[in-house]
């Protein structure tokens, strides 16, 4: 069975007919990229992706990474990999073209990422950590940082990770306790060691830049007194030239349930006296710059999460349209043949359960995007502010909620195939054992749902989420005018005013002694929040799919449009219900979680 990356079709609904991509060569920054331009990079990065990286997946899972003696080896089949994906100029496609990038809308890039990590997720991370590494240099760098190490970061020369987690200091990052020393020359000495690197350590690259959270000498306890350093393993000289090894060690790596491909590493900082970094900002303001690069990060999880369960959805409708077995339920003769297992009504709801999460999920991460781009390009400072919120208040959604889903299809992806895909005979067990991951690195969901309750929810004395609302709300104005689809309309707008009057009482509750509560009802609201958003992008699609409708399209676009609305008649109709149910729960607080005893929960 051939497996399957993302749906192309689906992938051009999305960006030239929901979200009109296209649109942004209207601006100057984006005046190359019109349609024709668009369709050619996805085109391309399709074809990388299924003939190169979907070609090495099992291969480089069965062979995973080495350690020995400080080395780390990645599967052999990479190396080909990582060469051509450089030689795409694909791990900054956003980026300032003087420095190696591409610049590209960010929503186009995304569909480039949707089939990237699709076919081969746990190559992507060697790339992915390489660009938010790259992206502090641009952001915060001086001239010189920039001049010694952008271009190179960019281009894939050079490596990049993210040394934030520590033994101790997990997802508390303000005890951490690797420290710097000022050196009479500027630089810093720097000590400690850290864990949970990912691509702390390879040899796909000669060299490899850390951005390393540390505390200086005296400075406050906590996050408050956390600066961020530009530690290379190789050091650079002030001419570029390369110079000592600068006591980067990596002691060890992690054995894994899945992203065998990708090395998890432990690292030891001056472990002889001798590693050296420069300040990368401004001392103590580390986790503040550090967040720009959490958060690109946390939506390319985001990605990681749905292009398996993506993949996972596709390969298991093109098994089940060709595995036979049993009767049809309406076929009483005895003599009646065995039939393809996709007309069976238990599997039918189980993908089109996939396919309705997998069209939304694509919908919410590209038109993050989308915004992103809309960031770049408004000169209206007050429109950029609201663009900017409508960002911070779906990240831990594009994260959180999307990667709990995520991992949710590519279990029902093993279902379909029974048996079979719980052995590696097929993809399906690889993509939901890398699948996990997202919903733990780069902040766990537990601290996504908090975040989008403790922050998100009051951004800019609450406008920000009543904008989300706001924008939910148009498109439920539209598709109440339109007969076939109103009924989907005013479903969602009820469920729309439940979700206020909960974000009100949570609000509410969070700014009082019952705080406990408050965080209780945290990740269910992450739930509902994102049910409720994907029941947006879902009706969405319906707005757009009812009109194409009406201009009579061809038999194959006939049935795609009306696959738009299937999917959202049944997120509507037997989704929104559940979300509805636990918005009820929610409201009702029950005090059980924050009232049980420690000795309650069972003996030691």
């Amino acid at each position: 069975m051939a497996q399957q990356v993302a749906d192309r079709r689906d992938v051009d609904f999305v960006l030239h007919e929901q979200l009109n991509v296209e649109q942004l060569s209207k601006h100057e920054r984006f005046a190359d990229f019109n349609k024709k331009t668009i369709d050619m990079v996805v085109s391309e990065a399709r074809n990388l992706a299924i003939k190169e990286l979907l070609t090495c997946q099992k291969e480089a899972d069965e062979q995973g990474c080495t350690f020995k003696n400080g080395t780390v080896t990645v599967p052999e089949v990479f190396h080909k990999a990582y060469a051509l994906f450089r030689e795409g100029e694909w791990i900054a496609m956003c980026d300032d073209p003087d420095w190696g990038g591409q610049g590209m809308p960010s929503a186009v890039a995304l569909a480039a990422n949707n089939y990237f990590n699709g076919a081969n997720f746990p190559f992507m991370l060697h790339n992915i950590l390489t660009h938010g590494a790259g992206k502090l240099v641009e952001c915060f760098g001086t001239d010189k940082q920039k001049e010694l190490f952008l271009e190179n970061m960019y281009t894939g020369i050079w490596g990049g990770s993210m040394l934030l987690t520590e033994p101790e200091a997990g997802s508390d990052v303000g005890a951490l306790t690797t420290k710097a020393v000022k050196n009479d020359d500027g630089t810093y000495t720097i000590s400690g060691n850290k864990i949970f690197i990912s691509s702390g350590e390879n040899d796909l690259v000669e060299n490899i830049i850390h951005p390393v959270l540390a505390r200086i000498e005296g400075a406050p306890d906590g996050t408050a007194g956390i600066s961020l350093f530009l530690v290379p393993k190789i050091w650079i000289n002030d001419d570029g030239s390369s110079g000592e090894f600068n006591d980067v060690v990596c002691t060890g790596i992690e054995e894994k349930m899945g992203i065998h491909g990708s090395p998890t590493c432990s690292m030891a900082l001056g472990g002889k006296g001798q590693c050296r970094g420069t300040l990368l900002g401004k001392e103590n303001k580390g986790m503040s710059a550090m967040f720009v690069m959490m958060n690109e990060a946390r939506l390319h999880v985001g990605m990681q999460g749905f292009s398996c369960a993506s993949a996972s959805y596709l390969n298991a409708l093109n098994y089940a349209r060709t595995r036979i077995q049993g009767k049809h339920l309406l076929s009483s003769a005895k003599d009646a043949p065995m039939v393809p297992i996709i007309q069976h009504p238990d599997i039918r709801r189980t993908l089109l359960t996939m396919k309705s999460y997998s069209e939304g999920m694509r919908s919410i991460l590209f038109y993050i995007g989308l915004l992103e781009d809309r960031v770049k390009i408004s000169e209206d400072d007050a429109e950029r502010t609201r663009y900017q919120a409508l960002i911070d208040v779906l990240i831990p959604v594009a994260k959180g909620y999307i990667t709990d889903r995520a991992f949710e299809m590519c279990s029902h992806g093993i279902q379909v195939f029974g048996g079979y895909g719980f052995t590696k005979e097929y993809p399906q067990e690889q993509l939901l054992r890398d699948c996990r991951i997202t919903q733990i690195y780069e902040g766990t969901n537990g601290i996504q749902a908090m975040d989008l309750l403790a922050r998100k929810l009051s951004l800019h004395n609450g406008q920000s989420f009543k904008n989300l609302l706001d924008e939910i709300r148009k498109t439920i104005d539209t598709a109440k005018e339109i007969s076939c689809i109103n009924n989907f309309a005013l479903i969602l707008d009820k469920a729309v005013v439940k979700l206020e009057e909960v974000a009100h009482n949570l609000g509410e509750t969070v700014r009082s002694e019952n705080i406990m509560m408050a965080f209780a009802n945290a990740q269910p609201f992450l739930d509902v929040t994102g049910d409720i958003v994907m029941a947006w992008m879902l009706l969405w699609r319906a707005v757009v799919a009812t009109q194409k409708l009406e201009q009579k399209p061809k038999k194959k676009d006939l049935e795609f449009y009306d696959g738009q609305l299937k999917s959202t008649q049944f997120f509507i109709h037997t989704v929104l219900p559940v979300s509805n149910g636990k918005m009820e729960a929610m409201l009702f607080n029950d005090t059980a979680v924050v009232d049980i005893s420690e000795a309650a929960f069972g003996s030691k």
